[in-house]
């Protein structure tokens, strides 16, 4: 039976990093090679790596040091929300490349806006605190923001295969793709960087300054049973 539990677990597998950056790289690489948008595709790509690079480093930095805010329930960016509305919104603009202007910029506002639903949900799995989500949400925002043409660009229009290949693994992969192991591997590099054996995790977050010490075993997911979850 399909609860409303099921909606935002299958939704929230949207912004999972190993579903959206091979469809990134995919639009990159035509807009690069064959729609002569290469300076569009790496600026992108730019973007696109040096949000990723934030949002990892705020994750090692609690993980590994427990450096957050505890009075935002801050533990680090939300990685789904933040690659979800750094690569939707470039997707949809080079799928409609070439078609009416008015269509590429509706196709680019549900692109903001189904980010904007992975960012909620977040919230609703209980991976994240609304903080987290909201930043990750506005630095994938001004990724995309940073990379949309000003202007309209000379009419190449997108093969047909690419809006409906993109479509059709937008549907399809949130049921048959692994569980994701981005939470797993971040951890694992916090704990090596820190030199650490255990975790720093939500709770320690707000536990008194003398006393912030990672107090129990290290979990892999720590805020869900659920593997398909995921913590980015």
């Amino acid at each position: 039976m399909f609860t409303s539990s099921s909606f935002w677990l299958l939704l929230t597998r949207l912004g999972e990093a190993q579903i959206l950056f091979p469809l990134a790289a995919a639009a990159a690489a035509w807009l690069w090679l064959r729609a002569e948008q290469a300076a569009l595709a790496r600026r992108w790509l730019l973007c696109l790596s040096l949000a990723t690079a934030l949002t990892t480093a705020s994750k090692l930095a609690f993980i590994g040091w427990g450096w957050g805010w505890a009075e935002l329930d801050f533990t680090g960016i939300s990685g789904h929300a933040m690659v979800s509305a750094a690569t939707l919104p470039m997707l949809a603009w080079a799928a409609l490349l070439g078609r009416s202007q008015r269509l590429q910029q509706r196709g680019v506002a549900c692109a903001f806006g189904l980010a904007a639903l992975i960012a909620y949900s977040r919230l609703e799995v209980g991976a994240h605190s609304t903080s987290e989500a909201v930043a990750g949400f506005a630095l994938g925002a001004l990724a995309s923001a940073m990379t949309l043409p000003p202007a309209p660009q000379r009419p190449v229009a997108a093969p047909l295969w690419l809006p409906v290949g993109v479509l059709s693994l937008l549907l399809l992969l949130p049921l048959n793709a692994p569980a994701s192991r981005s939470h797993d591997w971040v951890t694992q590099l916090s704990l090596q960087l820190s030199g650490r054996v255990l975790a720093y995790q939500r709770h320690d977050l707000h536990r008194p300054p003398s006393s912030k010490q990672p107090q129990h075993q290290q979990l892999l997911r720590p805020f869900n049973l659920d593997p398909a979850v995921g913590r980015g």
